[in-house]
């Protein structure tokens, strides 16, 4: 995260705790521990900035997941704006899951 100023900490994790509520609907984790965030990013003006990915290119919910992600940042009261870029490169792999995700799912 950019700017580690302690409001943007702050935001931070509340941004990480609103996206551990966003779910791929073919796995039963959720988008943060599923390694699908790649980066997110906060300036001055509170506009945000989530770089991520999909489990495939043609996920199903290539259309939805990103807007989901989109809405509920900027129903956070601190955000000013929020915009999502989806990225395949690094293409996800399972490596990419939190130790909780694999547990979750069984890979461990």
């Amino acid at each position: 995260m950019s700017e580690n100023t302690p409001d943007n900490q702050e935001l931070g994790e509340k941004i990480v705790n609103v996206l551990k509520t966003i779910f791929d609907p073919e796995i039963p984790v959720d988008i943060y521990e599923l390694g699908l965030i790649y980066d997110v990013f906060v300036n001055e003006d509170q506009d945000v900035k989530i770089l991520m990915t999909l489990t495939t290119p043609n996920c199903p919910v290539a259309e939805t997941l990103p807007v989901e992600v989109e809405e509920k940042v900027k129903s956070l009261d601190e955000v000013n704006d929020a915009e999502v870029e989806i990225t395949f490169d690094p293409p996800w792999t399972q490596d990419l899951m939190s130790e909780e995700a694999k547990l979750e799912l069984g890979f461990l």
